[in-house]
Parts: structure tokens; sequence; C-alpha cells
């Protein structure tokens, strides 16, 4: 569809945008929650206990926090070491989209389906803010590309890797993994007719190396959990990790029980995915009524060269977790490799079928996504977070000098498509990992007050807080977590500094406690932005406060 030349140059720019965003401090709260919880694994060698903060983890498996722990290892505690196995998995997501659409269609689906995968907003917010998703998905995506290519070669290699990718994505996340593959090999069994596949002995095998991967991870939950039925975890006690992974977690996300409700709007990811797959959400859409519209015509009928396991799986998928209390729009990611196998396939038969109509209809559709990015670059740079470097001029405008170029270009229509809806990717998230993010992260006060404690020598062992409120990222940089003390404990320890709000800072004045050294820094909730934050002449109005006081 596009050049060799043209294909690897996106992926190239692609990469670099990934590799910018590995440098950004990271993101309160999962990205720096996340890490801590690694770190510590390394720091006390304890690999089998999950802790967060000073309470016992039973949420999530372990095998995303293993990784970053031996990341950790290899590089040293650092952020960017912390982001090398979510990016090994993103990359690892966009080579299985590549082989699943090259086994559903051709190499040309295939190459493109990675590309969409690689820009998709979702994914490439994944890859700087990496919580367990990216290894998720990148395991998820490999087990039904290999579980696919069994049914269709029957060949035991593909099985085996399946059976593996499926226990690594089971290690890091529980049992949506195996809704997800589940639900997608089921589809494509259903619709090939070759049901007669489960019933082989090889399938035996595949359990077998299912078993031996989650192993490590039921040791571990059993080590800290089953073996100590007197642990109260989240108000009960004799909770058994085994029981918990497979049967009560997804029980628990959708009904809301334990872990809180936070939307019961059953539309929540309807409207979700109009941002997290931009900027090919309308041609997203349009490839999944096509793709419905002519399997109603075939009745579903069994036909070479057209495939069930895409359309069936976005559509039982998103219809189950539309049910659950409790929703995130990370939870999404797993679903984009189906979304970009998908899109890429429509994309292909219009330009097969030489479409030019519809092509040169979405073709202006997109010079208006990438108009918006544009101006939203603009306002970025020059409004929300002035430049206040030449560099950052040069990088902008060599950017939006290339986006103009690739307009102005005579070429294909279906062509320009394809790049410009690249580039629209590329700018917005250049300049988000480059320019945004670096100057958004100063209002997140833990990592900017670490950099305070850095560069006035202060001893980290020295630093309390009197409340149970997390500081992750204070935490990580830091390198070690923050003692919780009580006022009256204070009291007793000598050259002590405490990290406060400012209505701790007011209960210590109450208990006739004072300071005699103050460091302050700005605080804000970075996830949750709002529109008098990133207006410049209101966001002094809702930036609160940090200090850290040396009590005297």
């Amino acid at each position: 569809m596009i050049s060799n030349r043209r294909y690897w140059f996106l992926i190239g720019l692609i990469c670099l945008v990934y590799l910018a965003g590995m440098f950004v401090t990271l993101f309160e709260n999962d990205s720096a929650q996340f890490a801590v919880m690694a770190m510590r694994m390394v720091q006390e060698n304890d690999f089998t206990h999950l802790f967060k903060g000073p309470n016992e983890y039973l949420d999530k498996p372990h095998m995303h926090y293993w990784l970053a722990a031996l990341s950790f290892k290899f590089f040293g505690i650092r952020d960017w070491a912390y982001r090398i196995p979510g990016i090994l998995a993103t990359l690892l997501a966009a080579y299985s989209c590549f082989g699943l659409g090259k086994l559903l269609y051709n190499a040309d689906v295939g190459r493109f389906a990675a590309l969409i995968f690689m820009t998709c907003q979702t994914i490439v917010l994944g890859a700087i803010d990496v919580r367990t998703d990216a290894v998720l998905t990148g395991f998820t995506i490999l087990s039904v590309w290999q579980l696919a290519a069994y049914i269709e070669e029957q060949q035991l290699k593909n099985l085996l890797w399946g059976a593996f990718a499926a226990g690594m994505a089971f290690a890091t996340k529980g049992q949506i993994a195996l809704v997800v593959i589940g639900l997608c090999v089921l589809c494509h069994l259903a619709y090939t007719r070759r049901w007669h596949l489960l019933l082989n002995y090889r399938v035996l095998l595949a359990l077998l190396v299912f078993g031996v991967t989650i192993s490590p991870m039921l040791y571990a939950y059993y080590q800290q959990f089953d073996l100590h039925p007197e642990k109260v975890i989240r108000g009960r006690n004799e909770r058994s990790g085994i029981f918990f992974i497979f049967w009560e977690q997804s029980f628990e996300r959708m009904s809301g029980e334990g872990i809180g409700k936070n939307s019961s709007d059953f539309f929540f990811f309807f409207h979700t995915f109009l941002w997290v797959f931009l900027p090919w959400s309308l041609l997203a859409l349009l490839g999944y009524f096509w793709r419905v519209k002519t399997f109603v015509k075939m009745r579903f009928k069994y036909i070479q060269g057209f495939e069930f396991l895409t359309l069936g799986g976005i559509t039982f998928i998103f219809f189950l977790i539309s049910f659950a209390q409790f929703k995130l729009p990370h939870y999404m990611n797993i679903m984009m490799p189906l979304y970009a196998v998908l899109t890429a396939s429509y994309i292909y038969s219009l330009q097969k079928f030489t479409k030019k109509s519809m092509i040169k209809a979405l073709l202006g559709f997109q010079y208006f996504v990438l108009s918006i990015v544009y101006i939203f670059a603009l306002l970025v740079c020059f409004y929300v977070f002035k430049f206040t470097t030449w560099y950052n001029y040069v990088l902008l405008f060599s950017g939006l000098g290339l986006v103009i170029y690739f307009c102005l270009k005579r070429e294909p229509s279906y062509v320009r498509l394809i790049t410009l809806s690249v580039y629209a990717s590329l700018l917005l998230n250049g300049v988000m990992n480059l320019h945004f993010y670096p100057h958004l992260l100063e209002y997140q006060a833990g990592s900017t007050m670490a950099k305070k404690i850095k560069a006035n020598a202060i001893d980290v062992n020295d630093i309390y807080k009197i409340s149970e409120e997390h500081t992750w990222s204070l935490d990580f940089y830091n390198k070690k977590p923050v003692t919780i003390s009580s006022i009256t404990d204070l009291m007793q320890v000598e050259n002590a500094w405490v990290y406060a709000s400012d209505n701790e800072l007011k209960k210590l004045q109450e208990a006739g406690i004072d300071w005699d050294k103050k460091l302050t820094v700005n605080q804000f909730r970075i996830t949750r932005l709002q529109a008098k934050f990133l207006n410049p002449n209101t966001r002094k109005k809702i930036v609160n406060k940090r200090h850290l006081v040396h009590l005297k």
C-alpha cells in the first residue's frame, strides 16, 4: 500500500516518539505506584510478596512487577528502566498485529495493522504512562495470533507459543487475558468450523505449558496469602490468592465489590473509544460496520478470505466489559490490536476495490483531524506551556514543515490517507512527550520535591509523613518509601523532615511543633486535567502546595 521506504521511515519516527517518552518523569498514580512496588522487590530481595504502601497487594498478579524488577536489576532503579518492559511488550504487540494481519489477510494488511496499533493514542500514551496493560496487551495478542495460526496450519509450535503467551498474559492481569484470548479463538473456530481441533491430544500439551508458565505466579500468591489465612485483606481474612486470581478477581471488577464503583454508564467505552483510537477512530467505526454488513449479507457462511476473529472478538469483549461497574479508559488497550487489524483490512479493501470517492471523503476527514492536532500543538507550545528555548522552536517547526510537505505532495489518496493519519499521531505525541508532559510534571509534587531533596543533600531516611496518603513519585525518586509516623512519635525524632500538605502543617502547629527550614512545591493531580489548569491565567487558583519542613 505504501513503499517500504515510507513505511520504515514512519516506523522510525514512531520509535523516536516512544524513545522521547522513556525519559519523562513517572506519572502518579499507577506508573509511579507500580514502579515503587517493583523497586521494593529489588531492594528487599523479596519477589513473592507484593505490597501497595504498607498494605499487602492482592489485586493484580506479579508478572508486570517481576519484569520491571528485572529491568531494575540490569539498569538500576530509574524511570526509563521501569518503562523498558512495557515498551518491549508494545513492540511485541505491534509485531503480533503484523503476524495476525498477514495470517488472516496478507502482508500489506499486517504491516499497516502494526502501524495503526503503534500510533493509536492510548497505546502511545501507554508507552509513557506504563501500567500492567502494556505487558498484558503484548502477550494477549501474541497468544491470539499463535493460536489462530495453529487453527489455520496445525503446527504444534504455534499452539505451544500461544499457550505460553496466554500464561504470561494471565500472570500479568488475570482472567481478562483468558477472556479476550478465549473469545477470539472461539470466534475463529466457530467461523472456520474446526471444532475438532479442541479434541486433539495436543491441547493437553498446551494446558501443561500454560500451567508451567503461571506456576511461579501461583506459588507467590500461595506463599503470601494461602499460607496465611489470618491476614485481613479488604476487611476479610482467609483470603486465598489462588482462588482470587482464578475466580474472584474479574467478578470484583464487574460488580465493583472490593475496589468500588466508578461508572455504571453502559456506554462509557463507546465514547471513550473515540479518543483512545485517534487518529483512526472514524476509519475503525466504518470498518466495523462494513464488516457487520458483509457478514449479514453472507449469513455468516464460511468463505475463504474472510475472518470473524476480529469482528467477533471486538463485539463480545466490548459488550462484556461495558457491564463492569469499575471502568477506566486503559481497559480498552487489550482490544486495540483487534481494531488495528480490522481497520487495516478495511482500508486495504478500499484501495483494492478502488473506492476512490470513499477514500477521498475519509482523507478529507483526516485533514480535519490533522488540523485539530495542529491547532492543539500550537496552543500547547505558545499558550498552555510557552516555549522557553530556541531548540523547541526548531523541533516544532521542523515537525510542522514535514506535515505541510506531505499535505502538499501529490500522491495517491490512499497513500496520503495513511501518511497524514500517522503524522497526526506523531505531531500530537511528539509535542506531548517532548514539551507538554515535562512541563506538566513540574506540578507533580512528589517528583519535584525529590529533586529539591537531592539538591539540598537531605537524607531520605530522615523524611516522614503524618498521613497514609500515598506519595508514589516521592518514594520512587527518593528510592525509599516515606516513613509514616504519628505527630506524637515525631516529637521524639531528631533531625526529622516532614512532607506535608497545608492542612497537615496546621496540625503540626496545633500540636505545638515548629520548624526552621521549609521547602515548597506545587501540586496538582496531573492525570485529571481541567480547563482551569490548562489556562495559565487561572492555573494558580486550583494548584495546591506540598511542603517539606525541618522540625526544630
